[in-house]
C-alpha cells in the first residue's frame, strides 16, 4: 500500500511501485486535471507539485511519492493569484497545457515572488504550449506576482 498526501488529503493506493504517479492520479484517484502529453517529461502537461517543487508526474514512480505532499491543479484554489491572472490575461486557448503551466507558475512564484522575464522564461521553458500563448503566460505570471509588468497589450 502506498500512502500519498494529495491536495491535503491522505490517500492510500494499491498500484505497482513503478507505475508513474500520473496514472495513479488520473486512473486511481480520478484527478484528471493533470494531463498526459508526451510520457517522457518533455512537455510539462503532467506537472504537479511534490513537496512544493514542480515535477513531471509521468516520470515519477509512485513508490518515490510515498508519504509526500502532492498538489495537482485541482488542489490550487480557484482564487489563487495565478488562476485569477490566467483568466484575466485570457491565457487559455485549447487548454491542454494549462494545468501544467499553472502548477509550474505557482512553483516559480513560491521561489521568486517578483520574477523577471528571464526568470519566467527559464522556469517555464520546459512547459510547451501548442497554441503559442507564451506572451500571455509571461504576462499572467507578472500579474499574479503583482509586479505591474503584466497586463494585455
Amino acid at each position: 500500500m502506498i500512502v500519498l498526501f494529495v491536495n491535503d488529503k491522505r490517500r492510500m493506493v494499491e498500484a505497482g511501485p513503478d507505475t508513474p504517479l500520473l496514472w495513479v492520479l488520473r486512473d486511481e484517484l480520478k484527478l484528471t486535471g493533470t494531463k498526459y502529453g508526451c510520457g517522457e517529461g518533455l512537455c510539462g502537461s503532467c506537472t504537479v507539485l511534490i513537496d512544493g517543487k514542480a515535477e513531471r508526474s509521468c516520470q515519477i514512480p509512485v513508490k518515490d511519492a510515498h508519504g509526500k505532499k502532492i498538489t495537482t491543479i485541482e488542489g490550487v484554489p480557484k482564487n489563487h493569484p495565478v488562476k485569477k491572472a490566467w483568466l484575466a490575461e485570457e491565457v487559455s486557448q485549447c487548454g491542454w497545457c494549462q494545468p501544467g503551466q499553472i502548477i509550474q507558475a505557482v512553483s516559480l512564484l513560491s521561489e521568486k515572488p517578483d520574477p523577471t522575464d528571464a526568470d519566467i522564461d527559464s522556469a517555464m521553458e520546459g512547459n510547451l504550449c501548442r497554441c503559442g500563448t507564451y506572451q500571455r503566460i509571461r504576462s499572467a505570471i507578472h500579474v499574479a506576482a503583482g509586479s505591474g509588468k503584466g497586463g494585455r497589450q
